[in-house]
């Protein structure tokens, strides 16, 4: 009976790989839906202003900031969509995804239409919360069986999503003219740019890049507890 126990006791910390928050859930659902709140305001204009870093900031704020907040808040729980169909939550896709997002909003010609058209800036912002909400949900999400393998690839898709956010980032702040139509008027046009993309490269790159170092801290804590079942008989 003893020995029962003690192989049940083991297997307790790998069920809850994925439980493991330092803060409420409430507190994570709570914090993301504020920051959508301050970053799709109208009176946020008056704060951060028209400019490319305006843009950008709004931008982290949905993909970087509010969306992990929300994921967080939802995995594990009953809302966790990806309890119930994992299938449709693999990490490495669903960075490829948000990749093609980022990258496509930020074309010339996307970005400025969706400066200028109502719909397509409702595109816009629906995409990068979407794209980031599957994302953190793929990651750290209860996944259904195998979640040790879909944590290795959540790793890789975080990183995956860091690099390509930086490189992003470094782009737009060293390029030698302004890409952008809708941010000519009004101040330095590359000097915004320039601004813009450091915001992208400090904080989507630094935000993805934890959130892989987390999944892979995680991974390497449990992999004592598998060896170690392993070898109970």
């Amino acid at each position: 009976m003893r020995a029962f126990h003690h192989r049940r006791d083991l297997r307790r910390p790998a069920r809850n790989l994925h439980r493991r928050l330092p803060v409420s859930r409430p507190l994570l659902l709570g914090g993301g839906l504020l920051v959508l709140a301050f970053a799709w305001a109208p009176a946020a204009d008056a704060l951060l202003g028209h400019g490319f870093p305006a843009h950008m900031a709004r931008h982290m704020a949905v993909v970087a900031i509010a969306a992990p907040l929300l994921a967080l808040g939802l995995v594990a729980t009953r809302f966790d969509p990806s309890q119930r169909l994992a299938w449709l939550f693999p990490a490495i896709p669903a960075s490829l995804l948000e990749l093609f997002v980022v990258w496509g909003w930020h074309a010339p010609g996307a970005h400025d239409l969706a400066r200028t058209n109502a719909l397509a800036f409702a595109a816009e912002q629906a995409s990068f919360l979407i794209s980031g909400l599957w994302l953190w949900v793929a990651c750290f999400g209860h996944a259904g069986d195998q979640r040790q393998q879909r944590s290795g690839a959540g790793v890789l898709a975080m990183l995956l999503t860091s690099i390509h956010m930086t490189l992003l980032g470094v782009l737009l702040s060293v390029a030698t003219r302004p890409l952008y139509a809708a941010h000519h008027h009004g101040g330095d046009a590359l000097q915004g740019q320039h601004v813009g993309g450091i915001i992208m490269l400090l904080v989507g790159g630094a935000v993805y890049l934890a959130g892989g170092v987390t999944l892979a801290a995680r991974l390497l804590r449990a992999a004592p507890e598998r060896a170690e079942r392993g070898a109970t008989p």
